[in-house]
């Protein structure tokens, strides 16, 4: 059949109410963008009419977030295992957490996730796994920054019982973009930018091998961390770097808000990208996780220096 609308009005009305009729009510939801003049969340379609009203009164910029839809969540009981401080702040904890065998075997991709709560009074986080994909080790990790609303999982003793989903999300597709020569040219060096706790989910591909990264001084593959933070006490997985290092990785710290002790790089990722340029782009890949505006920065850079649009990858 084939739709023909001769106004704008006639257009949302039909978009509208062809999303509620495929939408399930069980389904749970996740995030993507709309226009929107202010800052409000803006809530599920419950009114066609009020729809309307708004796009005739007003041209929309780009703006704020509003809870689509995704798949529900298929919840089984986990239980904590261990809880530690991540960094000197303790603004951020390391967690470990039991879970089912058959989740652990469902996680083949760094990058992917699970909803977690305590129970069903509870509202869900959304948590990368920040351990490298292990089937046969029935334990995943988590960095989770602290807040008020989550101190249910951040000050939890081992032994307490808690609820996890599925493996979410498609992760990092790094075998479909950065093996073989899709793009004509080859990967030979990989760039990571992490901001706060988006070093989660980097932390799990660069511990997994499937970077495919070559260690000791080696040739092969080169790979660099932009890794940001306000201080460097905010620094997680410090006990890691030189073991990372030792992988054939290179860390570069940077911080937002340094202390004069401070000698490293200051500012932000993106900034430090710029400075230091890539210098074969069109064998380049990025991986990165952050803050919305370090993401879409550092996008912009990569694909300006000449970076192939799909060498550079996120988990979501």
């Amino acid at each position: 059949m084939k739709v023909i609308f001769t106004t704008t009005t006639q257009m949302l009305l039909f978009l509208a109410i062809s999303a509620q009729a495929f939408v399930s009510p069980r389904q749970a939801p996740t995030a993507f963008v709309v226009p929107t003049t202010n800052k409000r969340v803006l809530e599920p379609i419950n009114s066609i009419q009020r729809l309307v009203s708004s796009s005739k009164s007003q041209t929309q910029p780009c703006g704020a977030l509003f809870m689509g839809w995704g798949p529900d969540p298929v919840w089984s009981a986990a239980e904590v295992k261990t809880n530690e401080a991540a960094n000197q702040s303790g603004n951020s904890v390391s967690i470990t957490v039991s879970v089912p065998p058959e989740t652990a075997q469902e996680y083949k991709i760094p990058g992917q996730y699970v909803q977690f709560r305590l129970n069903e009074d509870t509202k869900p986080l959304f948590l990368a796994i920040s351990s490298a994909p292990d089937a046969e080790n029935a334990d995943f990790e988590f960095l989770i920054k602290k807040t008020p609303d989550n101190g249910w999982i951040t000050d939890a003793v081992p032994g307490t019982k808690v609820e996890v989903s599925q493996v979410l999300g498609g992760g990092f597709p790094m075998a479909e973009n950065l093996e073989g020569f899709k793009y004509d040219f080859p990967t030979q060096n990989i760039l990571l930018f992490a901001a706060g706790s988006g070093v989660a989910p980097i932390k799990a591909a660069m511990e997994s091998g499937q970077l495919n990264v070559a260690g000791g001084g080696g040739g092969g593959r080169t790979a660099r961390l932009y890794y940001g933070v306000q201080t460097a006490e905010d620094l997680c997985f410090v006990d890691k770097f030189p073991e990372w290092e030792a992988s054939g990785f290179q860390i570069v710290p940077v911080l937002s808000q340094p202390s004069p002790e401070w000698n490293g790089r200051t500012g932000y990722v993106q900034n430090c990208l710029e400075e230091d340029g890539v210098p074969i782009p069109r064998n380049s890949g990025a991986l990165l996780c952050g803050m919305k505006g370090m993401a879409e920065s550092v996008k912009d850079i990569l694909s300006k220096a000449g970076v192939f649009e799909g060498r550079i990858l996120t988990n979501f």
